[in-house]
């Protein structure tokens, strides 16, 4: 999606990829997003998770408390996607080793 890209997201993806402790990520992120906002990237993490694992839409929308609507477009981009949350589901999987 490169029709974004500009000098400022720029500026904050070099921040955050940066970080590098659970808790400066913690600090940052309740400052720059509100707590809703910080659960709602969560939920879709988690729900990429359960998606990658086989997981149907029923049971995922029970356990994260998430509409089909935000499975369905989590869905569409773990398939589509430019692989960001491939990448963070293979990421979480080697640091949970």
């Amino acid at each position: 999606m490169s029709e974004y890209h500009n000098a400022s997201i720029d500026n904050l993806f070099k921040v955050i990829s940066g970080i590098t402790t659970v808790e400066e990520c913690y600090a940052f992120f309740e400052d720059l997003c509100t707590i809703k906002e910080i659960q709602d990237m969560a939920q879709r993490l988690e729900t990429a998770i359960l998606l990658s694992k086989g997981e149907n839409y029923q049971a995922i929308s029970q356990k994260v408390g998430v509409s089909s609507a935000t499975i369905s477009r989590v869905n569409r981009c773990l398939n589509y996607g430019s692989g960001g949350y491939k990448a963070a589901i293979r990421e979480i999987s080697a640091k949970g080793k």
